[in-house]
């Protein structure tokens, strides 16, 4: 596959999690792969000699590294006596991250392509008995479009801060009420207290061996709370990105006086106006820096660089109070048993309604002062 002409289709998006430098090092670094229950199956569309369309999809032996947890629907498909692995998945692997979606080239007639692709993953699902498609954090666009072909929208959130004009920090901060607002100055001035200096790094400042020093915060960070099963890129992943992947990078470097060599970091992806938090990782325990590291300081590049909304990742314990409201997303299903596929039509709606209630909840308790 020419990565000229996959990014052809993949670099007109927002995001920049299914470009082919992304994807391929996925694959290449063994991140990605049948033994880690990855296998790759990516759907091509060619006229002559010319891609038009690409789905990257997965065949999976587990729901490990989605951050969609649909383990009540293979609880389910076992009670039926439904195999529900392998599934098919589109989503970029290990990313929570809205956008996905088919690639198109510009031109070409996006229905007549969708409905062509969809009749090709129908017929490989059926024909191997795969039990269902999936496509995870769906670009909003597009899933309108895949409602229109048949598939089932399911609600989730996820946890996203907005730029509201922001000129500086303290425009972020002038957002809270002021009990929070002081949280917040005194969590960042712990961080200064203690001696640490946060660096901002992007493009031609990352150098390879950052990018492995980065593998050793994440992995211990996988160590150090358990998430040795999470433990999905491989050292080799981060030192691929050296140095085509650079200018999509942000690194966020925690330094102690006197030490030439950070002692911690968050990793950060980029691409227009949007910023990612993925991973971070410290060598020593400091109170609030993981907040000032991955929250505050990206924040910060944010609004300087005219950054409109960031993703901080997968979860919400502390994003919450720090001015990241929940926000909705949505997954794509198609199940290929007609019991499971009734009882997904039949009880979507239910769960969708408590899941928009939840977001309601949340957001109603959001630490901004108050309007009016």
């Amino acid at each position: 596959m020419p990565q000229a002409e996959w990014d052809a289709l993949a670099l007109p998006l927002k995001m920049p999690f299914l470009e082919w430098e992304w994807l391929n090092n996925m694959e290449t670094s063994g991140s990605v792969s049948a033994k880690a229950g990855w296998l790759p199956n990516h759907l091509t569309v060619w006229q002559d000699r010319t891609l038009i369309a690409a789905a990257p999809l997965y065949l999976k032996g587990h729901s490990y590294g989605e951050f969609v947890f649909d383990h009540q629907w293979a609880d389910l498909a076992h009670r039926l006596g439904i195999q529900y692995y392998p599934k098919l998945l589109g989503m970029s692997p290990f990313t929570p991250a809205e956008g996905y979606r088919f690639l198109i080239a510009p031109g070409e007639d996006e229905d007549e392509l969708t409905d062509l692709m969809i009749g090709a993953i129908d017929h490989f699902c059926v024909r191997h008995r795969i039990s269902g498609c999936n496509f995870l954090y769906a670009d909003p666009d597009w899933r309108l479009l895949m409602e229109r072909h048949g598939f089932i929208s399911w609600l989730h959130h996820s946890y996203i801060w907005s730029n509201q004009g922001f000129q500086s920090f303290d425009d972020y901060l002038a957002a809270f009420n002021a009990n929070q607002r002081r949280n917040i100055k005194r969590e960042r001035k712990a961080v200064t207290q203690a001696g640490l200096q946060l660096q901002s790094l992007t493009g031609e400042a990352i150098s390879k061996s950052l990018l492995s020093r980065m593998y050793d915060f994440y992995s211990d960070t996988c160590d150090k709370f358990g998430w040795w099963g999470s433990k999905y890129l491989t050292r080799r992943f981060f030192e691929q990105l050296y140095p085509n992947y650079c200018d999509r990078v942000g690194l966020f470097a925690v330094y102690a006086e006197q030490n030439p060599h950070p002692i911690g970091m968050s990793f950060c992806l980029t691409k227009g106006d949007q910023l990612y938090g993925r991973y971070w990782g410290a060598t020593q325990d400091f109170d609030n820096l993981h907040f000032d590291t991955c929250y505050y300081t990206p924040i910060e590049w944010a609004i300087q660089h005219q950054i409109q909304t960031f993703d901080p990742g997968a979860g919400g314990r502390h994003k919450k109070r720090r001015g990241f409201p929940a926000t909705p997303n949505y997954s794509l299903h198609r199940f290929y048993d007609a019991r499971f596929a009734k009882i997904l039509r039949s009880y979507i709606s239910e769960v969708n309604a408590m899941e928009q209630q939840e977001i309601e909840a949340i957001n109603q308790d959001l630490p901004f002062k108050q309007q009016g």
